[in-house]
């Protein structure tokens, strides 16, 4: 079962075929559909449901109560799941089903789960496959009782090797949830209850199918509506297009028909429900992706209340900087033989009675970048090869460290910023107002930057202001400073790039953020790494990580 759910996780990762899929088969069956039911009846039908808001409370807090039933015999079998995270996972993978195709959004429920809760994979995954088991076990059963002689007009001969099947899986599902039980008490077997809240929600799922026939004008009894929702679900086990689309519709008809009624009139009833059905559906597994809290996407912005970290603390605590400490600026370089000697040489000499250590971290240049940058005065390191900006920010950072300076800094080797302006960033850490100064370029002077560059590094540094709930003028700078506290304690969690991932780690630290004014012009020798499509790709990711993991 393990190797099931794995294998299921894996088509996720092929999401652009998943998107086309999901696409082309929800075009063809709302094509199919669109050609054969009645426009004038349909139109009807919703005119019907439309003014009738009593009945749309109704059938829709039916279908509601449906769910909180499922979500309440889940609680049974997994006791520390709480109510709220149990109707979130199931609204979660119903949701997605009526999203994705061949009913790819089961797993999430497990996903949900043990996303947003302790519950472990083993106790998610079995338990929702015993329960999903019971689920068909008790509709068929329930058909059966209501309407044994529609039943059977319905299934016929079928009712053997549907009962076959729905034996093994019953069976090894039940297999593995109590071989889970008896490893661990965070779960355990189904009774009588869990069975009978699970039969009450197909009651009341049944429910909405009795109101659109009522709407689109077939009298149907409770058993009939009953019947129907079994042969519809039943059908949706082997749904290709997203929410079923033609096949719920298909299989709702069948029922329909074996029952004695009408087919046009039939299909009508059953795109209503399944339209209203749809709605409901992707309005709670939207609300579901973002409540209860923690959400399934996890944190998208650090929370208002920040703590200070132990070095935070100890930065704030710090007394005036100690005469004769370095400050040590450093610059990642790859490739820039053009500009890097010129950056050196413009790097001041002392700044307030501390020396200014010049280091160069080379990014596996395959030009003359390490040895200009060591005719000029810098001390260099070099990588063998590329590790990414970074990469190479983490490791100037951790480098700086061994200098014992009294402030660490950095700014790209291209000549974009200006080495001679480093006063302004490090005077706020050595007068102890901050930990962590940016130089904004949009606080400063901006010489020249191309438009779709300027309007890039607006886009990202409002939502870098958004997550990290800071005033923050310029997410992207390449000129930062440090205190020793903050350098220390400062993480890049990625090789590719620093920019916002370093802003959001040193906040939710408590590290107090400072901006102050540049100059910048851009450059005009070597060439830059940033293309938008890569950059969003790796930086994204690497945001709602370091949101969830600070």
């Amino acid at each position: 079962m393990k190797s099931l759910f794995r294998f299921v996780g894996l088509a996720f990762t092929t999401r652009r075929s998943v998107a086309i899929f999901a696409l082309i088969s929800a075009a063809f069956g709302i094509t199919a559909l669109s050609t054969v039911v009645d426009g004038a009846m349909l139109r009807s039908a919703a005119d019907s449901a439309l003014n009738d808001p009593l009945g749309l409370i109704l059938a829709t807090g039916a279908f509601l109560v449906a769910f909180l039933l499922r979500s309440l015999a889940w609680q049974r079998i997994v006791p520390g799941l709480t109510l709220s995270q149990s109707l979130a996972g199931i609204h979660l993978a119903l949701g997605a089903n009526h999203v994705l195709p061949l009913r790819l959004g089961e797993p999430l429920r497990v996903a949900s789960v043990v996303r947003r809760t302790s519950i472990s994979l083993d106790v998610a995954a079995s338990s929702t496959l015993a329960l999903r088991s019971a689920d068909i076990i008790c509709v068929l059963g329930l058909a059966w009782i209501l309407a044994p002689n529609a039943m059977q007009d319905v299934v016929g001969g079928w009712i053997v090797p549907v009962a076959a099947v729905l034996g093994l899986v019953a069976v090894g599902s039940g297999v593995w949830l109590v071989k889970t039980a008896r490893a661990t008490s965070s779960v355990r077997v189904p009774g009588t209850v869990t069975l009978g809240l699970t039969a009450a929600a197909w009651l009341f799922e049944a429910a909405l199918v009795w109101q659109s026939a009522s709407w689109a004008g077939l009298e149907i009894g409770f058993s009939d509506a009953v019947v129907v929702t079994t042969v519809a679900v039943s059908a949706q086990i082997v749904a290709i297009a997203p929410s079923g689309i033609g096949t719920y519709e298909a299989a709702s008809v069948a029922a329909y028909l074996a029952l004695g009624h009408d087919g046009k009139t039939a299909l009508v009833a059953a795109v209503t429900a399944h339209a209203l059905k749809t709605l409901y559906s992707l309005i709670a597994g939207g609300i579901a992706v973002f409540a209860p809290g923690p959400g399934f996407l996890g944190r998208l912005r650090l929370p208002r209340t920040i703590g200070q970290s132990p070095q935070a603390e100890a930065a704030r605590q710090r007394g005036p900087a100690e005469a004769g400490r370095p400050i040590v600026l450093f610059m990642p370089a790859l490739n820039e033989e053009k500009a890097v000697g010129e950056c050196i040489r413009r790097v001041p000499f002392e700044i307030a009675g501390h020396p200014v250590h010049t280091l160069i971290i080379d990014d596996g240049s395959t030009d003359r970048t390490a040895q200009i940058a060591t005719d000029a005065g810098a001390e260099v390191v070099s990588f063998g090869e590329t590790r990414g900006l970074g990469a190479g920010v983490r490791f100037g950072l951790e480098r700086a460290m061994a200098h014992n300076p009294v402030a660490v800094a950095f700014c790209d080797a291209d000549e974009e910023y200006p080495p001679e302006e480093l006063e302004n960033l490090v005077t706020p850490i050595l007068e102890g107002e901050a930990d962590y100064v940016v130089g904004s370029r949009f606080l400063g002077t901006i010489e020249h930057m191309r438009p779709h560059r300027r309007l890039g590094n607006v886009v990202l540094t409002k939502l870098v202001a958004f997550l990290s709930r800071t005033p923050v003028t310029d997410g992207q700078s390449g000129y930062r400073a440090f205190s020793p506290e903050a350098a220390s304690a400062a993480e890049v969690i990625h090789d590719f790039n620093y920019a916002q991932v370093i802003t959001l780690d040193l906040i939710a630290k408590g590290f107090r953020y400072h901006e102050v004014g540049i100059t910048y012009r851009f450059r005009t020798s070597g060439k830059s790494f940033i293309k938008l499509g890569s950059y969003l790709r790796r930086v994204v990711p690497a945001v709602a990580k370091e949101l969830n993991t600070t």
